[in-house]
């Protein structure tokens, strides 16, 4: 059967031979035994009801096997024989350019060269997963094909729930992941009620197809690293010879490397896992693996002595790094972790002093010694950090949980006044103040053709469009500004593209709208193929996370999940073409709720409506929030855009004197 034929069909009409498990691949660690025998039963009842009859004699068994044996029921059996990577629009059978733009996007975050885990559909962060099964991928490839542009398909957790009638105007397809009752959002639910096979854990870009590889993190990585260096060198010195050390290369940790190079920095980057460490290597993304201390320690001092600009990927325990280097006395200028600690128990964070491959039999067969071997590793892990601190190293939290994992294990991570961390979170100290509350995140796009020549004009249409707002734009946001198009300049030198021909660049709402309106007009004009546009989750309006996205939000609100909310209803009736909302994401399951979208730009007048009245609320939503939290420079960027925008109105806070209230209570 051709590729198309094989969309169209569907769960297959013939029951496929059942595969060998592959051991090549960067398989998913084996989730945590923790069914009943009666809810066993109940999670193959679940997965054999996607299959007639007839075949769950055979597929019984198999399913079983697959619980025992990974904890979860993957279907590997109906993975399809065609290679997995995103094709040229024109390749997908599909009623319409903004269905098959989608399947695009899906094939995407499944190609092995962008997943961690392509075989468990699961594309970062240990357990981001875009489908909790192959029967799910392959219902949902076929719904796309054949749907049309008045249905909207509705998936619940990977589960193709169905086509629904709607109008033209609605989206395509509505995505929930993780969407439980509040009081069943405790790490053991996710761990239960995805075994069931009745959620899943879309991380962010995961769930909503948006992922784009490491690049996708690598722009706000960089702005976090370079400022992190503004912050504490003299002005005019430069990070080379300056090291930035950090761990994790398994998913969009993998952007840290890459990063560090751009902002001219060592980076070295600790990683547990070979394979994983191999992966980025070969892909380009770090200089140099290493994997003996003494070699790591040599190669370090004499990369400071010459000021070299370079990426080591250690393959070993961060730990072990951090405690050497005290020891060594190798000055540390920035530091952070980029791990999944949002998952600590279940292969997120590997402890030190063990193996990888131990590590991974104990979260399976021993995972009360596992999480104690990972409490008492976050321990040292956070001593060995606070000792390079009291010499001078700048620390942040890279937003993984690191510092709340820390705390809930007795790590010396607390501030005096045991509520703060003594540690910011990074968008307490950079990315809040500096982009947020402006306006400023991760806006992505991707050429459907497939053609880099789409990717370089798209870049430049970018370039031309932020150099002519650049001209008038005000003294507060010039170095955001320039900043971006000094990115977006260089983003072709920089190799960043994993997949798909895809691009990341921080703008704010009017760079965001002027930029996807002159894509739109060269799609119109067949300069171009149709171009998706998204996000990343973490961005202005997208997340409501105490821990990361709204870390520096103070007025007691970050812990309501109200902006992350309206962000979906309301870009969902001004003209997205898909929309997605999920519990978790980044910190972990209970901890976030972010939302996020995708709009095909296919060149019609009614694409270029959509795509001003969408992203213009979907940023100014946040910066509303913002605002009202006594933001100083949300306030000024609402205030501003409802100087020009007459049909915004916001409601604005009154600044209270702080002296006022000295002596009241």
């Amino acid at each position: 059967m051709t590729f198309q034929e094989q969309i169209l069909q569907g769960i297959p009409s013939e029951l496929p031979q059942k595969r060998s498990y592959n051991l090549e691949a960067n398989h998913a660690p084996k989730r945590k035994d923790i069914l009943s025998d009666e809810e066993k039963k109940l999670a193959i009842r679940n997965a054999l009801r996607y299959f007639p009859k007839a075949w769950h004699q055979e597929l019984a068994g198999e399913f079983a096997q697959e619980l025992k044996d990974f904890g979860r029921i993957y279907m590997y059996r109906f993975k399809p024989n065609y290679e997995m990577y995103a094709r040229p629009l024109k390749d997908y059978p599909a009623q319409s350019v903004q269905t098959a733009a989608i399947m695009v996007m899906i094939q995407n975050n499944l190609n092995p060269a962008v997943a961690q885990h392509p075989e468990e559909l699961i594309t970062y962060g240990g357990n981001g997963a875009v489908f909790q099964n192959w029967a799910q991928y392959l219902l949902t490839m076929q719904y796309l094909a054949k749907m049309s542009d008045n249905q909207t398909l509705h998936l619940y957790s990977g589960h193709p729930m169905g086509l629904f009638p709607s109008p033209k105007s609605a989206p395509r397809v509505i995505v929930t992941n993780g969407m439980m009752v509040p009081n069943y959002s405790k790490q053991d639910d996710w761990e239960k009620f995805n075994a069931l096979g009745v959620t899943q854990y879309g991380q962010m870009t995961a769930g909503s197809f948006m992922y784009i590889g490491p690049q996708g993190i690598v722009h706000g990585t960089t702005i976090t690293v370079m400022n992190a260096f503004r912050k504490i060198l003299p002005k005019g010195e430069t990070p080379a010879g300056k090291i930035f050390l950090t761990a994790g290369l398994g998913g969009m940790s993998g952007a840290q490397p890459k990063a560090g190079n751009i902002v001219g920095c060592i980076t070295i980057c600790a990683e547990v896992n070979a394979q994983a460490a191999t992966k980025r290597y070969s892909q380009g993304w770090v200089d140099e693996l290493i994997s003996d201390m003494d070699e790591l320690i040599n190669r370090v001092q004499e990369a400071q002595s010459k000021n070299e600009v370079v990426s080591i990927a250690f393959i070993g325990n961060v730990v072990d790094v951090w405690e050497r280097f005290d020891k060594e006395d190798i000055f540390v200028h920035v530091g952070s972790d980029q791990t999944s600690l949002h998952i600590p128990w279940t292969g997120g964070y590997y402890p030190v002093g063990t193996t990888f491959e131990e590590s991974n039999r104990l979260i399976r067969e021993e995972p009360q010694v596992f999480k104690s071997m990972v409490q008492e590793s976050l321990r040292r892990h956070a001593a060995a950090v606070n000792k390079h601190a009291h010499k001078g190293t700048y620390f942040f939290d890279y937003g993984n949980a690191f510092l709340l994992e820390a705390s809930r294990a007795g790590a010396d991570v607390m501030a005096e006044n045991k509520i703060d961390f003594k540690y910011p979170s990074y968008v307490q100290d950079i990315l809040g103040p500096m982009c947020f509350d402006y306006g400023f995140g991760p806006f992505r796009w991707v050429c459907t053709s497939g053609k880099p020549s789409d990717l370089d004009r798209t870049d430049e249409i970018a370039g031309e469009v932020l150099t002519q707002i650049m001209k008038t734009a005000p003294e507060e946001i010039q170095l955001q500004m320039q900043d971006n198009i000094t990115w977006i300049q260089d983003a072709k030198d920089n190799k960043m593209v994993v997949g798909s021909q895809a691009r990341i660049l921080y703008a704010d709402a009017e760079g965001r709208a002027k930029i996807a309106s002159a894509f739109n007009a060269a799609v119109a004009s067949g300069e171009i193929g149709p171009v998706v546009l998204g996000r990343d989750h973490h961005d202005v309006s997208g997340t409501d996370s105490p821990y990361r996205e709204t870390s520096n939000i103070y007025d007691g609100s970050k812990f309501t999940a109200d902006m992350a909310i309206h962000n979906v209803i309301g870009d969902s009736f001004r003209g997205a073409t898909w929309v997605s909302i999920h519990n978790g994401g980044g910190v972990g399951w209970g901890e976030v709720v972010n939302g996020g979208f995708g709009l095909v730009l296919d060149g019609s007048e009614e694409a270029d409506e959509r795509l001003k009245s969408m992203l213009f609320y979907d940023v100014n939503n946040g910066i509303a929030r913002r605002s009202w939290a006594r933001n100083k420079d949300a306030i000024f960027a609402i205030k501003r855009e409802m100087a020009r925008t007459p049909d915004l109105e916001v409601t604005v806070p009154n600044l209270v004197d702080d002296g006022l209230l000295e002596g009241l209570l």
